[in-house]
């Protein structure tokens, strides 16, 4: 067995990180987790963490779930893999019919990716050539909201509205509408009326994450908003694409975050939690609307040129399925309803931090805001790197999160128990008081 020592050096050497400064995580060392036990990641030490933003927001029901495992298993036994062009396999037809089964009515067609940003590309891409096939190739723009995020990408980026992320590419970008964020939802929907008005006909598609910007720093819209969106969409004869890569699967209390409004897509894309965080999945699901205009004679070349080499992989349909069933079998919504209850009184405790400006949350998901002087709106520097020294106490506490910027981040997986989520957030409030007074 290769020891711990090795896999830091041959880390140190050999990896680049996602999202990080690789000259500040060279001179760190390594946190290597080889184990879990429920919502716990086990280090190579033997040392447990609460995993409190479910390994970036994709684990459901905690690690090592024997269903899901029993599911994987049984799977690979008889094939990995098979190619979903042209034929396919009992995995992917099962998962499509469970996925139309909880989808909002309406949506009837699914296509698998691999990842939330694939997907997204997909949902741009058909919406693109639906309005193409229909004789509107004018119909070309996309809109977005600032501090919207959609994956990395160049497709998704250029409907991404989050400068630090995305500036840098801007000269690769196709250009998009963008308008408010959810800092303020009737601006979104006032700027929203004004922009379909003048420019429709130029437009094929709306896209945004319903209810919560995740990685905007967790921006929580205003209840009853998705309706009015959806209203204009129709009025103004634009297709609407929800991306609920983050906010699905129980993520804000219902199944999917468009639920809390009874609202139907024209686009529903969907990723992450899917296979309950065991493997990469996504899908882009469709009304017969919209698959029924790609339907043609060969020649017509109607059809949608796209596909991935691992489109419906059995593996990971198979652990969709595994996740799909718990959510039935252990009312996880029902029960996570009433753990989201004791985490909105749990959140209220950290208003009295004096350096917390501001705590949004939806859900099992929330942000805590941190500045330096709240009351006169002072920023911490970027060099000070408070969130990520607020992260880097929590881990003494024996918990895991990450930060966006100056905003912790919790989203735990969807099937914490009530003292386990006191034990997280406990632990996250003694850091931050930690941290920033020390730092004041």
């Amino acid at each position: 067995m290769t020891s711990t020592k090795k896999i830091k050096s041959y880390d140190l050497d050999y990896i680049w990180h996602p999202f990080t400064q690789m000259k500040e995580y060279l001179n760190e060392d390594p946190l290597v987790i080889e184990d879990s036990d429920g919502i716990y990641l086990i280090d190579s030490d033997g040392n447990k963490y609460i995993d409190g933003v479910s390994s970036l927001w994709v684990n459901i029901h905690g690690h090592k779930v024997s269903k899901i495992n029993s599911a994987i298993k049984k799977q690979v036994d008889k094939i990995a893999h098979s190619t979903l062009l042209g034929i396919t396999n009992p995995s992917a037809s099962l998962l499509a019919k469970k996925l139309i089964d909880i989808s909002p009515v309406g949506l009837k067609k699914v296509f698998y990716s691999g990842d939330g940003a694939s997907a997204v590309e997909v949902a741009l891409k058909m919406a693109f050539q639906y309005w193409l096939i229909k004789g509107k190739k004018n119909k070309n723009k996309f809109v977005c909201l600032k501090d919207g995020y959609h994956g990395d990408t160049l497709g998704a980026v250029s409907v991404g509205g989050i400068d630090t992320f995305h500036s840098t590419f801007k000269p690769l970008l196709f250009k998009s509408y963008q308008i408010a964020s959810y800092d303020s939802s009737n601006i979104t929907i006032k700027e929203l009326e004004k922009l379909l008005k003048a420019k429709s006909d130029s437009i094929a598609a709306l896209i945004l994450e319903p209810y919560v910007q995740a990685a905007g720093g967790i921006k929580v819209a205003e209840d009853g908003y998705l309706k009015e969106i959806q209203k204009i969409c129709k009025k103004y004869n634009i297709l609407l694409i929800l991306d609920e890569v983050a906010t699905g699967f129980g993520r804000t209390g219902e199944m999917f975050a468009c639920d809390h409004d009874n609202v139907t897509p024209d686009i529903l894309v969907l990723g992450k939690g899917l296979t309950g965080g065991y493997l990469p999945l996504s899908a882009t699901i469709t009304t017969d609307d919209i698959f029924n205009t790609f339907l043609g004679e060969h020649d017509e070349l109607k059809a949608f040129f796209h596909g991935h080499s691992y489109s419906g992989n059995p593996l990971s349909c198979s652990a969709a399925i595994a996740n799909l069933d718990i959510f039935e079998e252990e009312r996880t919504i029902t029960k996570a309803k009433k753990v989201i209850k004791v985490f909105e009184n749990e959140l209220k405790e950290f208003t009295g931090l004096k350096h917390v400006s501001s705590i949004r949350s939806k859900g099992l998901m929330a942000g805590i805001d941190l500045k330096r002087d709240p009351g006169n709106d002072v920023s911490y520097k970027l060099k000070d790197r408070i969130g990520k020294k607020v992260c880097d106490e929590a881990k003494k506490e024996g918990v895991l999160i990450r930060p966006l910027g100056d905003t912790i981040v919790i989203m735990p997986p969807v099937s914490i128990k009530e003292k386990e989520l006191k034990k997280l957030t406990k632990s996250i409030y003694k850091s931050i008081k930690e941290v920033t007074e020390n730092e004041s």
